[in-house]
This record gives structure tokens, C-alpha cells and sequence, in this order.
């Protein structure tokens, strides 16, 4: 499996200038707008095989697709992260649907072409797209954790800022250190979807 830290400094450099190249701004206010739906949208690779992460190139053109995709299909990217098997974003969206039915053509098209490359005709390279609806501010709060949080989670980096395939650098940049912990004490991860982002009934 790729690991970042394993990476020279060359490699390093090369992914950095990607990264600003590809600077991106939040096309959403960190808040809920009661009149539209936000969802968190996540896929993995088919048995958690490190597909993605299959070289450097492989990673920051998939993420180029990945986020030209979720742009033109969602009216608001509130979060995103790219990991070697697996992918999150939180999303604004008035139509869900044809979000997913984007998605899937991207993953039936990287596979096609990752199977050529790797002369692995037939293999399955992806486990289909899923989406979560939010269902209250504080289930959108805590997701946005979880999206960022998510490469220190499985041991890639020790910050969240170090994982240059996340829009968590410019999500701290954009709403400063002192709130974003204020988010993060407030709605942590460890109770992530227990309860508390039930529908009221």
C-alpha cells in the first residue's frame, strides 16, 4: 500500500506543486442551508485493495477526475480526502442521483484503464459509491471530522494538513485553527453515528 511517508523529497515536491496547481477553494459556506441536502458520499476499492494508490501518477490524475466530478455534479464541496483504497466527500446536492450515476462512470472507467495497465482484465477494481444524507447540523459537523481526520486514522500522517489528497489544509486555512478545534471538541468523531444523528421522531 502507498505510504506518504515513505516517499523522497523529490516525490514529495512533485505531489506539493500538484496540490497547488490544483488548489481548489470550498465551493460551500461551512454551514447547513436548511433549503439544500448534504450528503457523505464514500467507495472503496473492491476488497480494500490499494488500487488507487497504485503509483503517485495514478493518485493525483484519479483525484483530478474524482474532484472534476464531484464539482459539476454537486452544487457544494464542503470536504474531501483521498486515500489509496478509498475516497469521502461531503457534498451539497440537489440531486443525489445523477452524482452517483457520475461516479460510477469514472469507476468503470479507471478500471478499465487500471486493468490494462496492470494486464488484469476481469478484476474488480470497485466497490460501488454510497451515499448518507445529512441529518443535522451536528452529523454534518462531525462528518466533516471524520473526512479530514480519516488519513491520521489509518496511520498515513500525524496531521491532518501532512495528507495532500484532502481539502483539509485549505479547510483550515479557510476557518482557522482556533474554530476548527472548537468543531472538533464540540462533535467528535468517537461518537460518530450514535444516535445523535437520528431524525427526530
Amino acid at each position: 500500500m502507498y505510504r506518504w511517508r515513505k516517499t523522497s523529497s523529490e516525490e514529495r515536491k512533485d505531489i506539493l506543486a500538484w496540490r497547488q496547481r490544483l488548489h481548489r477553494p470550498l465551493h460551500s459556506p461551512h454551514h447547513i442551508d436548511s433549503g439544500k441536502r448534504h450528503y457523505l458520499l464514500s467507495a472503496s476499492c473492491f476488497e480494500h485493495a490499494a488500487h488507487i494508490g497504485h503509483s503517485l501518477c495514478r493518485m493525483n490524475s484519479f483525484a483530478e477526475q474524482w474532484l472534476d466530478v464531484l464539482n459539476q455534479h454537486s452544487t457544494g464541496l464542503a470536504a474531501w480526502v483521498l486515500l489509496p483504497n478509498h475516497y469521502h466527500a461531503v457534498v451539497c446536492s440537489d440531486e443525489v442521483l445523477p452524482l452517483l450515476a457520475a461516479l460510477g462512470k469514472l469507476h468503470g472507467r479507471t478500471s478499465f484503464l487500471w486493468n490494462g495497465e496492470e494486464q488484469s482484465r476481469g478484476r474488480q477494481v470497485w466497490y460501488r459509491a454510497v451515499e448518507t444524507v445529512m441529518k443535522s447540523p451536528e452529523h454534518y459537523w462531525a462528518s466533516l471530522n471524520y473526512v479530514h481526520h480519516n488519513p491520521v486514522k489509518h496511520g498515513y500522517v500525524n496531521k491532518w494538513e501532512d495528507w495532500p489528497w484532502s481539502s483539509a489544509a485549505d479547510f483550515l486555512c479557510d476557518m482557522g485553527r482556533k474554530q476548527a478545534r472548537h468543531f472538533w471538541e464540540t462533535y467528535p468523531i468517537d461518537r460518530y453515528g450514535q444516535g445523535w444523528d437520528e431524525p427526530d421522531l
